[in-house]
């Protein structure tokens, strides 16, 4: 199955967790840009200020990778020798955010694994193991912050919550109280709305509760809220466990696919047999997006 999709919650999650194992507490020793548009700097620049930097944390963020940087050998010292500083040093951590996009791939590999075509921003670490940056679309990017151009990242994408950090069923029907006339398909996938959600994981998450993809919110019944909201924590959570689906060039941070696509019930499998009913998998189109349902399972 070649499915058409960018990478979303649990496939971002599978790589930023994949990565954590490998880089944190590694320093930055060299970098190589080889396509200058996918950064935020001009390469001189973007490559003095990654060098030397101690990476402290990788995380997800929606659907964005985050790398958590040290500050310069300087400011180390400062803060082994006056403790008083600490609160102000915290402040100058730095920031490495990725997006995949539609094909990116971000691995952890040897010196010695070929370099593959797309491969456009390398990083060396301190032990000798590369951190590279492919992608044959060239839609993602890497962008190098400061806290302050972090914290305006954020404010301008205004992410919703994450559907598997606190999140509670009361949560969610106060967000679809919020938005009452808007379909739900497009409101699954609205980043402000709920984040990490994509085209792949709301079809699933729909013909879990049996929920027509144009459905307005505000016309859910209780039950199906609940479906929703349960369908949402089991398939996320288990897609993760099967470290995503691979979609089109999607593959963890050891080069890795996702097992994820066995699982699938209602996602691109047009003109295919449900497999509750029997009934085939119709495909209808929702601004520039499609939806997969079974017509019966997920009445209008």
């Amino acid at each position: 199955m070649k499915l058409k999709v960018m990478p979303e919650l649990p496939e971002v999650e599978t790589v930023a967790s994949g990565l954590a194992k490998h880089i944190v507490g590694l320093k930055i020793t060299d970098v190589r840009v080889n396509l200058p548009k996918l950064i935020n700097l001009k390469p001189a620049l973007f490559r003095k200020s990654l060098l030397g930097r101690r990476i402290t944390a990788v995380r997800r963020r929606a659907k964005v990778i985050i790398i958590e940087l040290s500050r310069s050998k300087r400011i180390e010292r400062i803060k082994r020798n006056n403790l008083n500083q600490i609160n102000r040093l915290d402040q100058l951590t730095e920031y490495l955010v990725i997006h995949l996009k539609m094909s990116g791939q971000l691995m952890y590999l040897r010196p010695a694994d070929s370099v593959q075509k797309h491969t456009h921003i390398i990083i060396t670490l301190s032990n000798g193991r590369h951190l590279r940056f492919r992608d044959q679309r060239q839609f993602g990017y890497v962008r190098f912050y400061d806290r302050a151009g972090f914290e305006s990242f954020l404010a301008e994408h205004s992410f919703g919550p994450e559907p598997l950090d606190g999140f509670s069923l009361s949560d969610f029907r106060e967000l679809l109280k919020s938005r009452p006339h808007s379909k739900i398909k497009p409101l699954l996938l609205d980043q402000t709305f709920i984040a990490g959600i994509g085209n792949l994981y709301a079809d699933e998450i729909l013909f879990y509760a049996r929920v027509h993809p144009l459905k307005p919110a505000g016309r859910l019944k209780p039950v199906e809220v609940k479906d929703m909201y349960v369908g949402m924590q089991k398939i996320l959570r288990k897609a993760i466990k099967e470290r995503g689906s691979s979609v089109e060039l999607y593959v963890d941070a050891d080069g890795r696919p996702g097992n994820y696509v066995r699982y699938i019930k209602a996602y691109d499998r047009e003109g295919k047999p449900c497999l509750k009913c029997g009934r085939k998998i119709i495909r209808i189109k929702i601004g520039s997006r499609s939806a997969y349902f079974c017509p019966k399972c997920q009445p209008r």
